[in-house]
């Protein structure tokens, strides 16, 4: 398979399939206006979905460099093609997701991206779950979706998302940055 970059490869591969996965990580937040620098791409995806795809993937040049129960990650040898991380979740997940997405178009192939709301949700659980990982990664990101996308983090609402999927010290965090 040569393709011209990973998003061609994912997008062929996953109509080939007939799987859906969802941009997220950088690149979703590049899409809500918040400029950020990723070496990767990053999926949400079932873990069924993937396991279609993969000898796909290893067929273009990919390798597993780490596998986990809800988390695979992908490493090409070919510059062209950036690392690619999988996250999997159960399909009510998946579609609850999909269901809320924007379609958003990278290297003239299309994807879709979680809502707002959805993204700033998959950030708290990661930090939830990984904080000495992901709190310095995904904290400025969140902090940087609120500002730009003008959002109320004293709103109700967002509270409740972020208890719900974070904790209140990350909410209290959050707060910090806006006082």
């Amino acid at each position: 398979m040569n393709k011209k970059s990973v998003f061609h490869l994912i997008s062929d591969v996953t109509k080939k399939e007939g799987v859906s996965c969802i941009l997220i990580g950088g690149f979703a937040v590049n899409y809500y206006r918040v400029t950020r620098q990723t070496a990767d791409v990053d999926f949400l995806i079932t873990k069924d979905a993937f396991d279609k795809i993969i000898v796909f993937l290893k067929k273009a040049g990919y390798k597993n460099n780490l596998t986990q129960e809800n988390f695979a990650q992908l490493k090409s040898a070919q510059i062209s093609l950036l690392d690619v991380d999988f996250m999997f979740v159960d399909q009510d997940t998946l579609t609850k997701i999909l269901n809320e997405s924007q379609e958003i178009e990278i290297a003239k192939q299309k994807f879709m991206v979680p809502s707002l709301d959805h993204l700033i949700a998959l950030k708290l659980h990661s930090i939830k779950h990984n904080p000495k990982l992901r709190f310095s990664r995904d904290l400025p990101d969140i902090i940087n979706l609120i500002r730009i996308n003008e959002l109320n983090p004293r709103d109700q609402e967002f509270k409740e998302l972020c208890l719900e999927f974070g904790t209140i010290e990350i909410y209290n965090k959050i707060l910090e940055a806006f006082e």
